[in-house]
């Protein structure tokens, strides 16, 4: 098994006034060559957004997006739809950007900070037709049990988003003491795990609060929560 640890003070940082933003991996003009991606996920972006501001109209193609509100509300507008979108905590959106395609992402409130993780997944099929789509998930859904959130279009896998990638997100909540072996696909695959918030194990590594560790090269690996925490896995062929 071989094993990567992110520690949370190690990712990029920048400060944009309205935008506090946390990369995982090299993104804008934070460059780190041991940071460029872990398999096919791109990036991991833990943002917090002022009220009433947000990303105007930018384009993107050819990358799964996916953005998962932690706290307030995402407004969310692209080219194929004219109106506003509100995404909020335990939902998920999934964007195939495809052949390409235009978006607006702002903070729906105008008071409150909107805490959000959005995540870039390289396709696996090119140019395709774009798609958009969202779906509440229950917190009931994630106690001490693995909820799916995302899977692969070519996956016959009900209840899940569907992205262009042999891919898997997944959550769940684990109390404190409490013991759980996550299974990869594939010994093909790896996993990047963050912890949302919480303290954790994984085999010989210790995680606090947003602290994240790839592992691959295994079948499985043990995580033991020392408190009660949330975790985010995503699964990515490497």
């Amino acid at each position: 098994m071989k094993t990567l640890v992110h520690k949370a003070d190690s990712r990029g940082f920048a400060n944009h006034g309205w935008l506090q933003a946390n990369h995982s991996f090299s993104f804008a003009s934070w460059y780190d060559a041991d940071k460029v991606n872990f398999g096919a996920l791109r990036v991991l972006n833990d943002d917090i957004i002022a009220p009433k501001m947000g990303f105007g109209t930018h384009p993107h193609d050819n990358m799964e997006i996916i953005t998962i509100p932690l706290k307030g509300e995402l407004k969310h507008r692209d080219s194929m739809h004219n109106s506003w979108e509100s995404v909020f905590p335990g939902e998920v959106q999934v964007m195939s950007a495809g052949k390409g395609i235009q978006h607006s992402e702002i903070n729906g409130s105008q008071e409150e900070h909107l805490s959000l993780f959005q995540i870039w997944i390289m396709p696996n099929k090119q140019n395709v037709e774009p798609r958009y789509d969202q779906k509440k998930f229950e917190a009931n859904d994630r106690k001490n049990k693995l909820q799916t959130l995302v899977s692969s279009l070519d996956e016959d896998f009900e209840g899940s988003l569907k992205i262009h990638q042999d891919a898997k997100l997944s959550r769940i909540d684990l109390d404190e003491n409490t013991s759980f072996q996550y299974d990869l696909k594939s010994e093909n695959h790896g996993v990047y795990l963050m912890l949302i918030h919480g303290n954790i194990t994984v085999e010989d590594s210790e995680l606090n609060t947003r602290d994240a560790i790839g592992v691959s090269k295994t079948k499985s690996f043990n995580i033991e929560a020392k408190e009660t925490s949330a975790l985010l896995f995503i699964e990515v062929p490497m």
